[in-house]
């Protein structure tokens, strides 16, 4: 498969939509006001805030403290994009709660190369967008939806700004498995290259799990239309590194695993054995920093509001003991130095992996970091609770569980993954 340059052809109505969805987040953000407002560009806040700290954004993304209020958020907003497609899309859109088609339809490969399921934004009216990511919204905290829209961004940054060619920049996918309720399981799967968001949202049991899901950055920081620069990691690399430097020496021999940067070894699309044993287990810890332990998990755990975060970092810490956290590569957070770091956290009720990507698939900017500590996937997932029990993970084949496709130039064209172990672009 050849892939195109954006320079050489004129844009499709796909690319023009995609294009501008993302613009918008770049520009300043959609605001989204409950789920009937038209796309409004605000430049007056950050590029990767302007989607929650708006006064017209929605109230349930500012006011949702609850496991159950964010369920019944997330309903009704779904409720309401569904009002907006037609009966097609609406098909498209659906699938049965156990469809096993929610473990092989995300990946960290673009999705030129691994078919996503639902609808892609890019083909919907700009009244769908907003109402679709209003779903968004309704689902995640404000701190959750900044991460978010930060990736969406500098995926687009890349779409204009790199040698990349790569078509799937700035696409993006929504499906729901299951029919949204406040009283029965469903879940919401949103994402596109570097974004795999699977959450199952249950009110029967007042729960919601975020496991598995998959967020990855290239670049690490980038400027937006406003002139702000963003950085959606710098919050997971603050906490990562808070636990690193409370270790004492001692402890950071047993964690270290040396200089070179691991690949990823549960990575979105394989199944996983979940290794554990390797490093420094939770029991050695202190109870200072188990804490910061919990605060990196919650990068992934706690995506939603606050109940939902304590009650999953609760269920963790029950097994923390049993857990186990490695490292490798750099030391410091400065990503001016070495290729950037590799750690994964394995135990009963948690899975985290974190693995800065050895090059940049083809996406250069010339003064951005867009490979090493600025081309990130990580992967978490829950070895007793993926998609809540109604799923078991698929061996997936193609892009996912195989090589890039032949010829391509876009990102994964640089990789090889294995069969088992697919390293991702």
């Amino acid at each position: 498969m050849t892939i195109d340059n954006f320079a050489t052809k004129s844009p499709s109505r796909r690319d023009r939509t995609r294009t501008a969805i993302v613009s918008a987040l770049l520009a300043g953000g959609l605001v989204l006001s409950g789920c009937t407002s038209a796309a409004t560009p605000s430049s007056s806040t950050a590029t990767t805030s302007a989607l929650t700290t708006s006064s017209t954004a929605s109230a349930s993304t500012a006011d949702a403290t609850t496991t159950a209020q964010t369920i019944s958020d997330s309903a009704q907003a779904a409720a309401a994009f569904l009002a907006t497609l037609s009966d097609e899309q609406r098909e498209q859109l659906t699938y049965a709660y156990d469809d096993e088609t929610k473990t092989t339809s995300w990946s960290n490969f673009p999705v030129t190369f691994v078919d996503r399921a639902g609808l892609n934004l890019a083909d919907l009216t700009e009244e769908q967008q907003t109402a679709a990511l209003a779903v968004l919204s309704a689902l995640l905290s404000d701190e959750g939806y900044e991460t978010v829209t930060g990736i969406m961004g500098g995926d687009e940054y890349l779409h204009e700004n790199s040698s990349s060619t790569e078509e799937s920049l700035g696409q993006y996918y929504i499906a729901f498995f299951g029919d949204p309720s406040d009283t029965t399981a469903w879940e919401i799967q949103f994402g596109g290259h570097h974004l795999g968001i699977n959450a199952t949202l249950d009110g029967s049991q007042d729960a919601i799990t975020f496991a598995p899901t998959h967020l990855g950055i290239q670049p690490a920081a980038y400027t937006g239309s406003d002139g702000n620069e963003v950085q959606p990691f710098d919050g997971i690399y603050t906490s990562a590194f808070a636990f690193y430097d409370s270790l004492t020496d001692e402890q950071k021999a047993t964690l270290y695993q040396g200089e070179t940067v691991a690949n990823m070894v549960c990575a979105p699309g394989s199944t996983c054995d979940f290794p554990t044993g390797n490093g420094i287990s939770g029991a050695d810890l202190t109870d200072e920093q188990k804490q910061l332990l919990l605060d990196v998990i919650a990068n992934w755990a706690g995506l939603a509001d606050e109940q939902t975060t304590s009650d999953a970092l609760a269920k963790i810490e029950a097994t923390l003991d049993s857990t186990y956290v490695n490292w490798s590569g750099a030391t410091t957070y400065d990503m001016t130095q070495g290729d950037g770091i590799y750690f994964q956290i394995s135990g009963p009720n948690a899975y985290v992996e974190f693995a800065a990507q050895q090059g940049s698939a083809g996406a250069d900017v010339e003064g951005v970091t867009t490979s090493g500590w600025g081309h990130v996937h990580t992967i978490y997932r829950d070895p007793t609770n993926d998609y809540a029990g109604s799923a078991t993970q698929q061996a997936a084949t193609g892009g996912m569980g195989g090589a890039a496709p032949s010829g391509s130039d876009g990102p994964g064209a640089t990789e090889t993954p294995s069969s088992t172990t697919p390293a991702g672009s």
